[in-house]
């Protein structure tokens, strides 16, 4: 007994500790330098400043990586998406040296919306958060803490979401942290055989929002800090009920409720009661089975490079067009047309502009702000929120998830967006007639 008690007392350590290590580094926000945030983001910015310029030539290699591992692993040609993804990826390298090198148009380097903030603000900063949070990320999924918190948000999860109750930290982490590193959280729980197919589909098309973070800029871009509690929550609500409601319909509700391929299936054990020692029991076992620490930041850290150097050649490349057609060309105009009845429903003063900058989220999810600045107030609102809860667009977020095991399609993605953007334009107008 006493040989148990020891064990139980290091299990127990090991639990706790770990995980509080993980909420601290993704949930805790301190200040540093003067900047309240996260400290994985303040250790993101040291590792970056200590490079200096030469983060640039980092980030090149790692694209340089991932335009070059479909021809070596030999998946370019496996299917029409992977060859798709394949040559853009080798574009992504192209616009990644031309960007290093100064070399090409002279727009492409003096429009701040080109290859200054596809390659300086996103490529950046994805290019060292990816791989540092990846480090840390075992110690939230490995030791417990998923296990203890999914007891008690069992029911809301399930009832409303359709996904485990350990889905909400990849929720929190998207939204504290990074959409980027919750799709780590996701795309390492599918592996394990902890989410089904269904259920990682929803995770990561429904629960992938971008952080805070980039909340405060679409606030200060639209002029709306003088209400960012009431931007922040109900953009939060919105977004997760629209999550909801799209669970239910197609395509996701065609997905299969089934476990990867050669995995073991773990899924999450019902409780009706005795809610906190069958927690506990849980966050214990999970330590128990945890293994080596070493061993589990290695196996992340891995994940993270893979996925990094997969998601910065798309970035460059992908997200480049969409702006060259945002800015260059009538497209989203022509889009736009598709939810101007919806911006005209909830009495929007520049229905048809709102609906043409909606448009453009698709490409790049901080465009919109750009068109509706001299705009409404309730124009603005409504914008700001559908930036973030439409949540699927091609700059960024749609490579990262195309990057991991999910099988998600570019077809469903387009599908979910379309949804995604009405249903905020609805939500997010009743809003703003109701309230601004």
């Amino acid at each position: 007994m006493k040989e148990t008690g020891s064990k139980q007392s290091a299990l127990a350590a090991k639990f706790i500790l770990c995980s509080a290590l993980g909420i601290f580094m993704f949930f805790i926000s301190i200040v540093y330098n003067g900047k309240s945030s996260i400290p994985l983001d303040h250790l993101t910015t040291i590792v970056r400043n200590l490079l200096g310029d030469y983060q640039k030539y980092v980030v090149l290699l790692v694209i340089a990586a991932g335009a070059a591992m479909p021809f070596v692993n030999g998946s370019w040609n496996k299917s029409t998406q992977n060859l798709i993804f394949s040559i853009f990826k080798l574009i992504g390298l192209c616009c990644a040296i031309m960007y290093v090198f100064g070399i090409g148009p002279a727009f492409l380097f003096e429009n701040g919306d080109l290859f200054p903030f596809l390659f300086k603000v996103l490529c950046c900063s994805l290019c060292f958060l990816i791989p540092i949070g990846a480090v840390f990320l075992s110690f939230l999924t490995s030791y417990g803490l998923m296990e203890f918190v999914a007891v008690f948000l069992q029911p809301v999860m399930r009832k409303i979401w359709k996904t485990p109750g350990r889905s909400a930290i990849d929720a929190v982490a998207s939204f504290v942290g990074s959409y980027s590193l919750a799709l780590l959280i996701t795309d390492d729980m599918y592996q394990k055989g902890r989410y089904t197919k269904k259920e990682a589909f929803i995770i990561a098309t429904g629960f992938s929002t971008v952080s805070t973070t980039f909340m405060v800029v679409v606030a200060k871009t639209l002029d709306l800090m003088d209400r960012w509690n009431f931007y922040f929550w109900t953009t939060l609500i919105i977004t997760f009920i629209v999550t909801a409601i799209v669970a239910r319909i197609y395509p996701t509700a065609g997905v299969p409720d089934s476990y990867m391929d050669g995995v073991t299936p773990d899924p999450e054990e019902i409780v009706t009661k005795n809610r906190l020692q069958f927690a506990w029991n849980e966050a214990l076992n999970a330590a128990d089975a945890s293994g080596s620490i070493a061993e589990n930041v290695w196996k992340n850290t891995k994940d993270g490079f893979r996925m990094v150097s997969s998601i910065l050649p798309t970035i460059m490349s992908i997200g480049l067009l969409g702006m060259l057609l945002a800015l260059y060309t009538p497209i989203f105009n022509i889009i736009g047309y598709v939810f101007y009845p919806f911006t005209a429903i909830v009495q929007l003063p520049e229905a048809l502009v709102a609906a043409q900058a909606i448009a453009t989220t698709i490409a790049e999810m901080f465009l919109p702000a750009a068109f509706v600045v001299e705009a409404s107030l309730a124009t603005r609102y409504v914008v700001s929120v559908v930036c973030i809860s439409e949540l699927l667009f091609f700059s960024a977020v749609i490579p990262c998830i195309l990057s991991t095991k999910i099988p998600v399609s570019v077809t469903q993605i387009l599908i979910l967006w379309v949804e995604r953007v009405i249903l905020s334009i609805l939500l997010a107008g009743a809003v703003a007639l109701l309230f601004l």
